[in-house]
């Protein structure tokens, strides 16, 4: 190889080596500024909300002087600027402040109670996935069938019947009358005191120890719940996937595949598929972030132990540090699978990696 030869490829390599790094920075600068902006709306939503923080703390017959010197000790005596800088420094923290509900600190309450709201939307997000893939494809192999149709209104009923008139329905029908599943809770009285979980997904946990009989148990509650969420997704998951079908079946390599007398099975699952797999990803992770952040109905119904629950038990108790805490927590969430979705996406599809 030539001396010119050697310095084109260490021209190439700086090239890219360059591009990766830009791309990290502004990856990092959008994490940072988004993540901001979540900690400043949450910081004003608190100030501006007619509940008293103080008066939540210490309640309404306190007297004046202990009143003011509470006030002094939270901060809330401090110009606005300084207060939000105390917010972000202590949020970077992990720190969110004392839970006037429960007494303990709110981080601590959130690590207590975010598996059961992931796994609940994990399974869920599975159901809808394995279900919603096949139904998507089908329904854009079909394309304007009755097949095709039926596939629509299932997506339609997803996005407009309210998930808690779903969640009483499906209690009433598959509790109260069939009795195929368990009460709302997360796991029968009997099992509190006999099962320790070790990492807070109790499915997991118990498939780990071998006890059976409380995995049982444990699904018998999950089930309905997930599968109402798992609905949900299907709806957005089968109509995303019907369009990204609809869109790859209509491009000349796919003319090209039949013409050299390839399997239509093989064309669809094999190449149709493959390709609309990968905005999939990002759609699959945007259903799994909005489950996280959007079961709130769902676990009040349900009386599911998760942070969705936690948030209204608090807000209906004015208990504001709790409320921000697990608004952030989620809101961090939401924001890291966003980045993580879009950073795979560029990773898998080569026409990002050309740019």
């Amino acid at each position: 190889m030539s001396i010119a030869e050697n310095q084109a490829a260490a021209g190439r390599g700086s090239a890219r080596a360059v591009a990766i790094l830009s791309s990290i920075g502004r990856f990092l600068v959008i994490a940072v500024t988004t993540y901001l902006g979540l900690l400043a709306v949450t910081f004003f939503i608190g100030r501006v909300i007619p509940i008293d923080p103080v008066l939540a703390v210490l309640g309404d017959r306190a007297p004046v002087a202990v009143v003011e010197r509470t006030r002094r000790e939270m901060g809330l005596d401090l110009p606005l600027i300084q207060q939000f800088y105390i917010y972000v420094k202590s949020a970077l923290n992990g720190d969110f402040g004392t839970s006037v509900l429960t007494t303990n600190p709110v981080m601590s309450d959130i690590r207590r109670v975010f598996p059961a709201t992931i796994e609940l939307a994990t399974l869920g997000t599975l159901i809808g996935a394995v279900i919603g893939v096949p139904l998507g494809v089908l329904a854009a192999v079909r394309r304007g069938s009755f097949i095709d149709q039926i596939v629509r209104i299932i997506g339609l009923i997803g996005y407009s019947v309210p998930i808690f008139w779903l969640g009483l329905l499906g209690l009433v029908l598959f509790y109260a009358k069939l009795q195929w599943v368990a009460f709302p809770a997360r796991l029968d009285v009997v099992y509190e005191y006999t099962f320790t979980p070790i990492t807070g997904f109790f499915l997991l946990d118990a498939a780990m120890q071998g006890q059976w009989d409380v995995f049982y148990d444990a699904w018998r509650h999950i089930i309905l719940p997930a599968s109402l969420l798992g609905y949900f997704s299907l709806a957005y998951i089968s109509r995303m996937t019907r369009s990204f079908m609809l869109n790859e079946l209509a491009q000349e390599y796919i003319v090209a595949a039949r013409a050299k007398g390839l399997s239509e099975r093989r064309i669809i699952w094999g190449h149709a598929l493959r390709n609309a797999a990968v905005p999939m990803v990002t759609v699959i992770a945007l259903s799994y972030a909005s489950l996280l952040e959007g079961s709130v109905l769902t676990e009040t119904v349900f009386s599911w132990p998760g942070i969705g629950l936690y948030i209204t038990n608090s807000l209906q108790n004015a208990d504001m540090n709790a409320v921000l805490g697990g608004t952030i927590i989620i809101g961090s969430v939401f924001i890291a699978i966003n980045l993580l979705s879009d950073l795979l996406y560029r990773l898998l599809d080569p026409r990002t990696k050309a740019r």
